[in-house]
């Protein structure tokens, strides 16, 4: 799962020095906004990949063909509804992020052309989430990789093919991203198939309390992650207030959190699908035990991290921008980076945790008491200091999350089995 994880934002680096050696800056900028509308909303519809791992690993530890295609199905159906949605809102979708991004005349142009190309692969993209999601519960994490690398190395082929080659600019990324796209669905949808021995769906698997369990799991995840990018877009937009050189200095440290998230969420993913299955097999012990192991390995490379950033810190920083003054700005946040995995790293593993157990009502709950509680008031309370507050903002709020979230796991453990 690390490696996989690895594979997206090297994919985004291809993405960016191709369109980077276009004939217009303008092109590589609408391309960008086009983008993140959808990566986006794409984010906050990752509760769907969470659920289905949380559902296919419970259902793995039943052991039970029919359990875990019903799990399958169940969310699969609901990653298609909801791609589906975002393909026929598709305009309305567009405007708003226009309206939001506000970009100059001759980058919105590219902004629609990238966008209308790209939003044709909204139902596979869904779907994906699904079907990743799924297979990492059924502990199919090499087949995961396999789809990841795949899928990546198609985009940036075709990238190369129709931008390079055939010139056809900002459509050409954006269609080799919805070819990737299908691609990955086909592969993981027969990998999925296959191992639920090709069994059909039955109508009794989203009957009216199979519908109320599902839309009460995907909403109270969908509700935990908007809480998230509230306090997210909050620190981007709020440092977008204190100046140029803050806007800069916040995207590179932003990078130091992608980089902990590639090891933590690797571990995470593997903890949902080993406590899921515990809790599928209503083995108590077995949750506690699955909980213990990835908290040593989640210690373990957040020690690491934060030994490297303290350490290579300004290597890194440098590696990242060349612009002395950037440099210089960005050097006294080194210490908060170097806290940033010990402090993070519980939030992270008890997330995956709670995503095996399919407990999103507490993921929702902690979530949205750490953003009102502490993330707003701390930077109340400190925003005097300007744009470190921020990010001390930023590692209170991670903390919080991990310890509510432990006081709940370690509060009702004997009961986890049961309620799962």
């Amino acid at each position: 799962m690390i490696l996989a994880n690895i594979t997206t934002p090297l994919l985004g680096l291809v993405d960016t020095a191709v369109m980077g050696h276009m004939d217009s800056s303008a092109q590589l900028a609408g391309a960008s906004i086009g983008a993140l509308i959808l990566t986006q909303i794409y984010w906050v519809c990752g509760f769907i990949r969470m659920s289905a791992t949380g559902m296919s690993a419970q259902a793995r530890g039943e052991g039970i063909v029919t359990a875990m295609a019903r799990s399958f199905y169940q969310t699969a159906i609901i990653a298609v509804a909801i791609g589906l949605l975002i393909w026929l809102a598709q305009q309305l979708i567009l405007q708003a992020g226009l309206w939001l991004a506000a970009p100059a005349v001759d980058v919105a142009v590219f902004s629609r052309e990238y966008f209308n190309i790209r939003v044709w692969g909204a139902p596979a993209a869904l779907l994906n989430l699904a079907l990743i999601g799924w297979l990492v519960g059924q502990q199919k994490t090499t087949s995961v990789l396999l789809v990841q690398i795949v899928g990546n190395l198609l985009n940036a082929g075709l990238d190369i093919l129709l931008v390079w080659w055939w010139d056809w600019g900002v459509s050409g990324v954006a269609l080799a991203s919805v070819a990737a796209e299908y691609t990955m669905m086909t592969m993981a949808m027969l990998i999925a198939l296959r191992h639920i021995q090709w069994q059909p769906p039955a109508l009794e698997w989203f009957n009216k309390t199979a519908r109320k369990f599902l839309m009460k799991l995907n909403g109270d995840m969908l509700l935990r992650n908007l809480a998230l990018q509230a306090c997210l877009a909050f620190l981007t937009i709020q440092g977008a207030r204190y100046g140029q050189t803050a806007t800069a200095v916040n995207a590179i440290l932003m990078q130091f959190f992608v980089l902990i998230a590639l090891g933590l969420d690797g571990i995470a993913y593997a903890v949902e699908a080993t406590v899921g299955e515990a809790a599928g097999a209503k083995n108590a012990r077995g949750i506690v035990r699955q909980t213990h192991r990835g908290l040593l390995w989640s210690g373990l490379f957040a020690v690491g991290y934060a030994l490297i950033f303290w350490f290579s810190g300004r290597q890194i920083i440098g590696l990242l921008t060349d612009i002395e003054s950037l440099q210089q700005a960005a050097y006294p946040y080194l210490g908060m980076m170097a806290l940033l995995p010990l402090v993070a790293h519980w939030c992270f593993l008890y997330d995956g945790v709670f995503v095996g157990l399919t407990q999103a009502k507490a993921m929702r709950d902690t979530m949205i008491v750490s953003a009102l509680l502490v993330y707003f008031p701390v930077w109340y309370f400190t925003q005097s200091a300007g744009n470190p507050a921020l990010w001390w903002a930023l590692l209170a709020f991670l903390l919080a999350r991990g310890i509510t979230l432990g006081a709940i796991f370690y509060w009702r453990k004997d009961q986890l089995a049961e309620t799962a």
